[in-house]
This record gives structure tokens, sequence and C-alpha cells, in this order.
């Protein structure tokens, strides 16, 4: 069998590798399945952790499907933990979404556990906060199908879930970083009201801050200490896969479409090859390959840098000290300034500079400072010919010198590749004609099994020349190019006593009607990953005890986990019944680490206390060694408290 029909057997005994890509909306979406995504994850009208993110019932439906046509799913964030009054909107939600034909919600609140849900799949939020096989192990008995892993873990604790749950894993392998552990982050509530537990983070870990030591004197001044580097795992993805993930999840549900665009199907060749070289073990998790009229770079769209954070062990430089902007991929550096313009030596290797593009460079205060090329003019006879250029801008920065190291963030013409249709996507079948009877029949099967017939009443008429005859016959069956299939010649069979003629309407006619019915047949034939049942009786959960931490606001979720055995319960942080100093922030990114301060690695130095100072806010780092962690103590501003009851 060709690659694109495994044999069944194979098929069954791997499994699947899922690609999930974000989407802001359901164009986003769709464009997401159309550049390889096997499933995206989207916000509904309300509750998903991203506020500014919401659709209606009727976008979900309408990506819904277009996703189920490539058998892909659709999953919906259903992810803020939740107030008592809005448990039962979110419950009526639940519902519309499943009718609208969704896949899976994913959710943090396990007060949703305790009410009358759809039969829909449901996924754990990566503000779940899984990092243990525990806590997993709880998730899956309670009736998870899908978890969301820390993105803090090492390829062996990955491992260790893998080997203690049968659950599928779902990691984050590419894009933004929150440096707390998702769901253990309050210092935007603290101090803005605004919780990232209800989606309306204020993202306080981008700000810039001054370090002060111990003893006061000071070890950074105006850096962004808390904000990492981008997720960048696309080195990582097979030892991933053997560790056991099967769903690789790209962050960014509220980033622009050329980033989904592209990000998605860098993803999506990197995973085919896994694919290609593992066909025993790993198979696809939908239907449909890519063709791209681009070659995707990651490094083309907005990022920090690139780290793969913990999943090789603790390291250096996983820190976007710098910047939290984009400063994008150096290219060369600055010559001679003109009024208006300024030369530039292009890097070898770097694609050409374009009217439009976007230049960055660094003043002598460290900030990032960007600009646009109104016109780029190659200069012949410069230092590299070709690769030295006039720039004309609307204004030469005062900052920008002889020398500096120059920066593209913006690459026009790639970008302008993007906003055009970019890929396609089509499902291998195999077509098979022959004569009956009263004429002719075409059946169509799919990659995935599915097949279906058309038949047309027709005299066998013998060819004149019957070469030609079934060379037409071929041609006209094989014409697929505006439905959602392809067939490569030789998937084509065609299967009669002798050459006959068949007007090329009547073959046309025939294929249409058997796409139709193929249409028919798949969209009849899928369906939605089923409801996990609970174990029964209910399991423990893995502490008798939450404080803060276990992010319970409202009774359902009270009542969920002292079922579930734990004797006392604490409200959430966004209760703001926390007055005192806790911790804001809880994070593997260790500052004393970062700064060669780290008692595992320097003899003699303490683990002492460090400060964070942002304008007036001063916040304690406490380190927890035993676990390797770094805490962010703080306390939730009492004018914040004020105006919250005053409410």
């Amino acid at each position: 069998m060709s690659a694109a029909f495994p044999a069944p057997a194979a098929q069954a005994a791997a499994r699947p590798l899922e690609l999930l890509a974000p989407a802001k909306n359901a164009d986003f979406g769709i464009e997401a399945i159309n550049h390889g995504a096997d499933a995206v994850y989207i916000g509904g009208p309300a509750f998903g952790a991203r506020s500014n993110a919401g659709n209606t019932v009727a976008d979900i439906a309408r990506l819904s499907a277009h996703a189920h046509r490539y058998n892909a799913r659709v999953l919906v964030a259903l992810n803020t933990i939740l107030r008592d009054d809005e448990v039962e909107p979110a419950r009526r939600l639940a519902w519309q979404l499943y009718e609208a034909g969704a896949d899976a919600l994913i959710l943090q609140d396990m007060g949703l556990l305790e009410v009358d849900l759809p039969p829909i799949q449901l996924h754990a939020s990566t503000q779940t906060d899984i990092r243990g096989v525990d806590k997993a192990r709880f998730l899956q008995d309670v009736g998870f199908s899908q978890i969301v892993l820390a993105r803090e873990l090492t390829l062996q604790q990955i491992g260790k879930i893998a080997a203690g749950t049968d659950v599928a894993l779902e990691f984050f392998v590419h894009g933004a970083l929150c440096v707390a552990y998702s769901g253990q982050c309050y210092i935007s509530h603290a101090h803005t009201g605004r919780s990232a537990n209800r989606g309306d983070c204020s993202q306080a870990c981008r700000l810039p801050y001054d370090l002060e030591g111990a003893d006061g004197q000071l070890l950074a001044q105006d850096k962004h200490l808390l904000s990492m580097k981008d997720n960048d795992q696309s080195a990582n993805l097979r030892a991933l896969a053997d560790a056991g993930i099967s769903s690789f999840k790209i962050e960014g549900r509220l980033k622009d479409l050329s980033y989904v665009k592209n990000i998605t199907a860098h993803y999506r060749t990197l995973l085919d090859g896994i694919l290609a070289a593992a066909p025993d073990r790993y198979r696809r998790a939908s239907a449909g390959r890519c063709t791209y009229t681009f070659t995707p770079q990651p490094e083309k769209t907005f990022n920090r840098g690139s780290t793969d954070y913990f999943v090789n062990g603790r390291q250096h430089d996983i820190g976007a000290f710098d910047t939290p902007k984009f400063s994008g991929t150096r290219i060369g550096a600055v010559g001679e300034i003109g009024l208006g313009w300024f030369e530039a030596e292009i890097d070898a290797g770097i694609d050409p500079l374009h009217n439009g593009d976007g230049l960055s460079f660094f003043d002598n205060e460290g900030e990032l400072v960007g600009l646009r090329i109104n016109r780029a003019e190659p200069l012949a006879g410069g230092q590299h010919d070709s690769r030295s250029y006039r720039l004309f801008v609307s204004e030469v920065p005062e900052a920008l010198e002889a020398g500096r190291e120059l920066y593209r963030n913006r690459d026009q013409a790639f970008e302008r590749a993007l906003e055009k249709k970019s890929a396609e996507r089509r499902v291998d079948v195999r077509l098979a004609f022959a004569e009956t009877p009263d004429g002719f029949s075409l059946t169509l099967t799919d990659e995935d099994g599915v097949s279906a017939s058309a038949a047309v009443v027709h005299p066998h008429e013998p060819a004149q020349n019957g070469e030609r005859a079934l060379a037409t016959i071929r041609e006209n069956l094989g014409k697929l190019g505006t439905t959602l299939y392809a067939a490569a010649p030789e998937a084509i069979a065609v299967t009669l006593s002798q050459p006959w003629f068949l007007p090329a309407g009547v073959l046309n006619g025939l294929r249409r009607e058997a796409v139709e019915a193929l249409d028919a047949a798949r969209a009849a034939a899928y369906a939605r990953p089923p409801r996990a049942v609970p174990v029964e009786p209910p399991v423990p959960y893995p502490d008798d005890e939450l404080t803060y931490l276990g992010n319970v606001y409202n009774d359902q979720a009270r009542a969920f986990y002292a079922k579930h055995g734990v004797r006392l319960i604490e409200s959430a942080f966004e209760a703001n019944e926390e007055t005192g100093a806790v911790s804001l922030m809880i994070t593997k990114h260790c500052l004393r680490h970062d700064f060669n301060l780290c008692p595992k690695e320097v003899k003699g130095i303490k683990a002492d206390p460090l400060t964070l100072v942002n304008n007036n806010e001063r916040l304690t780092l406490r380190f927890d060694c035993v676990k390797c962690e770094m805490h962010v103590v703080g306390k939730l501003r009492k004018n914040r408290v004020i105006s919250l009851v005053a409410r």
C-alpha cells in the first residue's frame, strides 16, 4: 500500500500525534486547519482565559464544520475560574457549544464537573497546574480525557506521568512563556484587580525591574527580569513524542494570522517527518496533506528569542531580560548616515531588504528602537556589493549610530506572501471506475477507509482509439482540483472489459456525484470523541487541604473537592481574603541561578531573599531550593480591596 493508505493493523497499533493550533477567531482557525493543524483551540463567547478573544456560538459551528471535513477537532476554552453566579451561564454555554459541534471543552474550574454538562470530552487546562503523576492520575480518574502538562517539566518528568496514566498528554511546544506555573500567578489581580485565572492578565512579568541583593546592593537595573524568551521545542518533538506527548500545542490565541499560518506549517512539516520515520509507532490524528506556497520560517514572526525551557533540564539564558518586544533577526550593521537615510551592510545569508521592512536596534540605554524602511536601494560597489543598501526612512532616530547592529522584525515580502492563499490541504483518495450492466460506476475510497459510489446509465460504445479513450477516462476522473480530494495517477483504477467511449460531460458528472456522495459519507462517519466516565466511588484528591493556590472560587468547586476527600478548602485569591504577604508567583525560573548566586552551584552562598523593585512596588523573592523554585511574594493592594468591596 502507498504511504497515503497505511495498513489498518499498523494504524491501530500506532499512537496518534496531534498538532494543536490556536485560533483567535473562526477564520484564523480555518486557516490553521488548512495549514495542517489536527485540532484548534478557541475561546467562546465568555469564560475563556483570554477575555478579549470571544467568539460567537455560530463562529464555533462554522469552524467545527470546516475542521470535521478533515477529521480535525475543535476544542473550546471554558477555562476561567467562576463566581457562583457564573456557573449556570457557563453550563448553558457548554451545551450551546456542544450543539454547535465542538469536540471538547478545556476546563480549569472543577465546579463544572458538579453540574449537568453535555456528553462532550473534557480537557484539563494548563491552568490546572499539572506537574506530577498524582495530579495527572486524579484528573484522569474524574473524567478528563486530555490534560495539558506544565511547561516547566523535563523529558524525564513527562515520561513518569505518561507511565502512570492512560490519558492523552498535551504539551506546549511553541510561543510565549508565562514565567509562573500556569494557574499559580496572582500578581495581576493583586496589583490591578485583573485576574489571570479569569482571563484578564495585566502581564506584570513583562515590566522592567531593578534587582536588589540582601544587603541592598543593586544587582540589575531596569531589566525585564520576569520576562522569558519564547518556547521553541522544534528540536525536541521526537523526544517529546517518545516520552509520551500526544498533542503538541502552539501558544497564541491572540497572535496574528501570519503567526498562525507560519508556525502551524512549521510544526506540521516537522511532525510529518516524525510520522514518516516511525509509521509503526505514530500516526496522523486527522486527514489530508498540506502543500504551501511559502517556506515556513518561525524566526520571521513575533518572538522574544527562543528557548526549550526546562525540557532538557535547567539552563542559563532562558530570560528575555533586555526587552519583551520582538527585536527580530540580526541582519547587519549601520554604515554612513545622512539626512533621511542611512546605509547598511547586510550579513551573508540574509534575505534582501524591501520597501516596508521593519528594522530595530538597541540604543545606548538598551531600549529597543524601531523604524520602517520607506525605500531600500541596493548599492553597487559597497563592501559586500549587492549586500550594501541605502535605506530611506521618514526620520533617522537620533540614537542611530554607525556600527549599530541592525535587526529585522518585519519582512514585508514574507508577510505579503502570507496575506494571500498560502496552503492547500487535500485528502488522498483512490478511484475505481468500472462498467455495470447498463452503464458505469465510480467508487471513491479515502485515506480513512470511507467509501462512496455513483453510477450512470450509459450505452457501452466501443472506442475507436482505445488507448486515447482510457487516457481520457483517467484524465477526467482525476480532475479533483476544486474538491477536498487528491488522487495520484496510480490511485485511479480503470477496470473495463474493453475500452469504451464516454463523453467528457458524462465522466465529469459521474465524478461530481461520487465526490458529493463521499462528502456525505465522510460527514456521516465523523464521530466526536466520547466523554470519559469518572471512576466510582470518587477517588481522593492527592492532598487533603487546599490553600488559595487551589483556585476554588464557587460552591460547586468546594463540593467537588469535598467529595474527593479535601477537608480544608480556602477561597481563591480572587476572593480577596489573603490580606497578608503571600506568593503572588511561583516559578521554576530562578534569578539566583541566572545571576550565579545559586547555593547548589556556588559554595558558601546562602539562598537569602532578593528584592524586585518597579517604581514604588517592592516584591520579595524567596527561594525554595529543595523544589528548585522561586516565589515572588507581595500583598493585595489595599486600594484594590477597598474598590472591589465597594462594587
